[in-house]
């Protein structure tokens, strides 16, 4: 596996470890619609929360927050409007990114609520 899947997949559960400690339920793990996924699915009352996790090792081309395009963000949206819809959801949602910087041993989380929409 490449390094940057690697890193990819330890931000992610970096990510599920910390919304979990925050009181969040993880609900799906890399849920799969078509051609889309979403990382994490959580919940807290009253939200469902779909959540794009984006890590980096080094800030120096930009934060990873940035890396959430409007073609991911929609992407996103439209895999969330099918769970939402296959699951009779009918609370409130919203669209969160987890932002992780990991360098060396020293790993930095920003839980950026409203991300997107």
């Amino acid at each position: 596996m490449a390094v940057h899947n690697d890193t990819g997949k330890r931000g992610e559960e970096l990510a599920a470890n910390y919304l979990e400690e925050k009181g969040f339920e993880i609900i799906e793990k890399n849920y799969r619609w078509k051609r889309y996924e979403i990382d994490l699915i959580v919940k807290k009352e009253p939200f469902l929360i779909f959540v794009e996790v984006k890590t980096k090792t080094n800030t120096t081309f930009g934060f990873p927050e940035d890396d959430v395009t409007l073609q991911k963000a929609n992407q996103v949206m439209a895999a969330a409007e099918e769970y939402v819809y296959a699951t009779g959801w009918k609370k409130e949602i919203r669209f969160d990114i987890v932002a992780i910087v990991i360098k060396g041993q020293s790993v930095e989380i920003d839980h950026i609520v409203d991300g997107f929409y």
